[in-house]
């Protein structure tokens, strides 16, 4: 009986969450517990770490997994290499369910980065206002380039001087996506943004922020995704669903030694 690990956290885990239950596979939805208020799942749900390679591979065992998906966010870096030597270990078929970059268009201004580290060398030396749409784990990239007043979103309010810079020196939004293009332009506008830093996240719930820079002809500091093992994935839920129902991504052969 397939039993599915669905490593999630993204839109699209959310999306695939939904059509495994539609479709009645047996799976359980695992959080890395960051968020305060999760979005509700139709699964069963886990909430954090498996405690490394090893108590993935005991979790598996213990469990009865015979598939991973992993949908985690681009930037969950460890949590993907260790699903990638778990599941090897393991003997667990493993498949990535992965947006793909975006890529920048006509009007952008991006300046591409490898890490958090480079993003902040870039920005300029003189003050200016800035939207850090990094996430929460990664403002400490940016905790000596004081002079600059940061726009942060966040899905959960920050504890009092849990910031990398004094409170009052920061702009905060709170929420949840889909923003549209519409909505962050007035966002920018209202806060008179001078420059973006964003995570090539890909997908369609965060890119808004992306078009409202290009309207207004903003710089953007793209962060490019860190580099992952080699794995099978794919864009597409309906495609998950069938390989884990025929062995095999649509168009593929199935490999020996899965189902």
């Amino acid at each position: 009986m397939t039993h599915v690990l669905l490593l999630g956290g993204t839109t699209g885990a959310s999306q695939l969450a939904q059509a495994l239950h539609q479709a009645g596979v047996s799976a359980v939805f695992s959080y890395a517990g960051v968020t305060q208020a999760p979005l509700a799942q139709p699964l069963p749900v886990r909430v954090g770490g498996f405690g490394g390679v090893q108590g993935l591979v005991r979790y598996m065992a213990d469990h009865g997994i015979t598939h991973v998906v992993d949908a985690t966010h681009p930037f969950a870096a460890q949590m993907s290499r260790h699903a990638c030597e778990a599941c090897a270990m393991a003997g667990v078929p493993l498949l990535a369910l992965e947006r793909p970059p975006w890529q920048p268009g006509p009007g952008d201004r991006w300046i591409d980065v490898p890490d958090m580290a480079a993003a902040a060398s870039v920005l300029p030396a003189e003050p200016t206002r800035v939207f850090l749409a990094v996430g929460r784990k990664q403002l400490q990239a940016f905790a000596g380039q004081r002079q600059h007043r940061y726009l942060l979103r966040l899905v959960d309010a920050p504890a009092p001087g849990s910031l990398p810079w004094p409170d009052d020196s920061v702009d905060l939004e709170i929420g949840r996506g889909p923003f549209s293009a519409e909505h962050d332009l007035a966002l920018l506008q209202a806060h008179r943004v001078r420059w973006l830093v964003a995570k090539n996240a890909g997908g369609e719930a965060t890119r808004g922020k992306l078009d409202a820079a290009r309207a207004l002809g903003l710089p953007v500091v793209m962060v490019q995704r860190p580099h992952l093992p080699q794995r099978a994935r794919t864009g597409h839920v309906d495609a998950v669903i069938h390989w884990l129902r025929h062995g095999a991504l649509p168009g593929e052969a199935p490999s020996a030694g899965r189902p």
